[in-house]
């Protein structure tokens, strides 16, 4: 199956981010590669473009898509917790400008066998990185009634939580679940029909609370932020597209944290010594055409800000 991604956000996060075509630009989520060849295209033969990801067929695909850039390329499989570790292996110093596209391809939604979709039947995987040994299907099979709950109310802030979790370790006493499709018909049964049939697809809390677990992809979000403002040279621009309200909270909360400098609580004097190291930041959201053309789209933000 071809490789089929639309880039969110492409103009705004191109045209903010690019400011210098001989400059130095990390592609944090490098997917399709739609922002890196949109990146790219601004580039001088001075200018150089590093991709990460950790989907070997993401990389694939980005590097047939990107043979032709007239800028330097270099293109990393590795976690994007990692990008400091990667500029120093490149030996680079600072950056000129970083970009994160958070969440899942349209391809890896599109494709039954990556396990994503509560729309198609297939394994119950849900792996960025398909070397990474834990799946889905293990969380769902092995973790307690408790962390499951837990896991699905933290990660996909599911009302019924508690109930689908319940629902699930009955089941998987009669025979574990290993599909997506089984895993759908549990959730349905969890939720009260009511419930069911108002608001989005029933599974897509669940969906979205596991994607996040075996990934990992909270947890590191906070960090990873302030490592790559960290890489900026001064005048360095970093943006960073969400596409669900935890992750866009982290991402909010930590550029406000980074902006203001001080961490000492409010009403005590400064005694941590920390400046500010971002001006102020900023947001954007698409607009009625973009969602038009890419419902997907519709609940996308990309927040940005400049390295002092």
């Amino acid at each position: 199956m071809e490789f089929n991604h639309a880039s969110v956000l492409l103009r705004e996060s191109v045209d903010w981010l690019v400011t210098d075509p001989g400059g130095i630009y990390v592609d944090c989520t490098l997917g399709g590669a739609g922002h890196s060849r949109a990146i790219a295209s601004r580039l001088s033969p001075q200018g150089w473009l590093i991709g990460i990801d950790q989907d070997d067929d993401a990389l694939a695909a980005a590097r047939e898509r990107l043979a032709d850039v007239p800028c330097r390329l270099s293109i990393v499989k590795s976690n994007f917790k990692d990008l400091k570790r990667v500029l120093q292996a490149l030996q680079v110093p600072a950056i000129h400008g970083v970009l994160f596209d958070l969440g899942v391809s349209s391809y890896q939604l599109d494709t039954p066998e990556r396990g994503f979709s509560y729309m198609q039947d297939g394994p119950l995987d849900m792996r960025m990185d398909q070397e990474n040994p834990a799946t889905a299907a293990d969380i769902v099979n092995t973790y307690s009634e408790a962390d499951l709950a837990s896991v699905l109310w933290r990660y996909g802030e599911e009302r019924w939580a508690k109930r689908i979790a319940q629902f699930i370790v009955r089941e998987r006493k009669e025979k574990p679940l290993t599909t997506t499709a089984e895993l759908v018909t549990v959730i349905k049964k969890a939720i009260p029909k009511g419930a069911r049939e108002d608001g989005p697809h029933p599974a897509k809390r669940t969906f979205q609370a596991l994607r996040v677990e075996v990934n990992d992809e909270l947890n590191i979000l906070d960090q990873v932020v302030e490592d790559a403002v960290s890489v900026l040279r001064p005048g360095g621009r970093i943006g960073v597209i969400t596409f669900q309200s935890l992750e866009d909270r982290i991402v909010k909360q930590k550029l406000a944290q980074l902006h203001r400098g001080c961490i000492c609580p409010p009403h005590m004097p400064c005694v941590c010594g920390r400046k500010p190291e971002i001006g102020k930041p900023g947001k954007t959201e698409p607009g009625r055409e973009e969602i038009e053309r890419n419902p997907r789209a519709r609940s996308a933000r990309l927040r940005f800000a400049e390295k002092l």
